[in-house]
């Protein structure tokens, strides 16, 4: 049985850069609001009308369809849109591989997810290695209102940091006493790592909710199985510039020598950095942005 939730509070619209990496670094998840403007949410809507998603195996109110990716138009173009893209590179650095996106819509009377992570360090039955990456984290875009009756997000904020077996990434849970709501208009996003518990609430209201979530991760940090398929070159010939500067090898990974390319070998350490100020770990990133 999932429960009532405490709500999130918080003006996500007033957070600076910096704010919001640290919300994703320490709470595992941000809202970013107003991503997605009238038109291309109208333009999104028509074209997953013509979609036909699978019910899940626990509710014929839950239906979902995989790499949805290069459906073309306004979905393929979500890839690289431009305030979530730019947000991300700040941080994780210039350098994304996008990895894969997928549809769902919770209708009425879908009875709400159990708590789980999107995390897979060890493959997965269904999606492969394609979730292995140590550091990754899916946008959900939401194309309808998110309200406390209309199948909300919930999130075990900082559950993501856990060692302890109980955030072992295969686990689910039906709730937490912890768990927050989120509630949103159409046209957010929320980022979260790969490894926070999260789920959607039930949808005990009179419309449906559709969703669209896309993964992405730093260009160093690849698989741990690189067995994941690579996207075909004629797709990416057909990309634009700026979707297909950030449609790399899914496989890549950067070795940490800076002369170093893709590589699937074990690393040993990386030689000396003539930096002094690697801004990517300072203490003072999240003041900085």
């Amino acid at each position: 049985m999932i429960v009532d939730v405490n709500p999130d509070g918080r003006e996500w619209s007033t957070l600076s850069t910096g704010d919001r990496i640290r919300s994703l670094e320490v709470e595992g998840f941000v809202v970013l609001p107003e991503v997605l403007n009238t038109e291309t949410l109208a333009t999104l809507k028509r074209q997953t009308c013509d979609w036909d998603p699978t019910a899940v195996d626990y509710s014929v109110h839950q239906r979902t369809m995989s790499d949805v990716q290069f459906a073309g138009g306004a979905v393929t173009s979500l890839i690289a849109n431009e305030p979530v893209i730019k947000f991300l590179r700040a941080a994780m650095g210039p350098d994304l591989v996008f990895m894969n996106a997928h549809f769902a819509i919770s209708e009425p009377g879908h009875p709400g997810m159990n708590l789980h992570t999107d995390s897979h360090p060890y493959g997965h039955v269904n999606w492969g290695y394609s979730f292995s990456a140590p550091r990754q984290v899916r946008v959900l875009y939401y194309l309808d209102e998110l309200t406390p009756e209309v199948a909300p997000l919930r999130v075990v904020p900082r559950s993501h940091l856990s060692m302890h077996p109980d955030a072992n990434p295969y686990k689910r849970y039906p709730s937490h006493p912890e768990e927050i709501s989120i509630s949103a208009p159409a046209g957010t996003a929320v980022v979260i790592n790969l490894a926070l518990f999260h789920a959607n609430g039930p949808n005990t209201g009179d419309r449906s909710r559709e969703m669209i979530a896309m993964s992405y991760r730093p260009a160093w940090c690849g698989p741990t199985v690189p067995d994941v398929d690579v996207w075909p070159a004629d797709v990416l010939a057909g990309l634009s510039e700026e979707t297909r500067a950030i449609c790399g090898n899914r496989n890549q990974r950067v070795a940490p020598a800076a002369a170093g390319g893709p590589t699937d070998k074990p690393q040993q350490t990386s030689p000396l950095d003539s930096r002094t100020d690697a801004a990517g770990i300072s203490p003072s990133r999240w003041t900085r942005a």
